[in-house]
């Protein structure tokens, strides 16, 4: 995976904000009406609105329109290039720690010797 891929990007950005999170984790119980996520928020609709198009603009909000109501639907499978992105990065630090670790030993085995 790039280093800069501008999809991930997109995904850590909309992530980086406590409503959108709190958006995400409601929708994750169950697709939810607009007014419904605004509700807990105390903001005021054309802020939601603006926080569901960065949600939408990542790939990890569908929303549809039914009359007047707007429905929003969390769209799981989009989070997979942050969870690749985060296992690799554990692994690297997992490696790097694994290698300071039998530094370490070999230090402490020379010194008692």
């Amino acid at each position: 995976m790039a280093k800069h891929d501008p999809d991930l990007s997109l995904l850590f950005h909309a992530l980086s904000d406590p409503t959108r999170r709190m958006m995400l984790s409601r929708l994750a119980r169950g697709p939810a009406a607009v007014s419904a996520l605004a509700g807990p928020t105390g903001l005021r609709l054309p802020t939601i609105m603006r926080h569901l198009a960065v949600l939408e603009e990542a790939g990890l909000v569908a929303t549809q329109k039914d009359g007047r109501v707007r429905s929003c639907a969390l769209v799981p499978e989009a989070l997979a290039p942050v969870r690749d992105w985060l296992e690799e990065q554990r692994a690297i630090w997992e490696a790097r720690l694994d290698r300071l670790d039998d530094y370490v030993m070999t230090l402490m085995q020379e010194r008692a010797t």
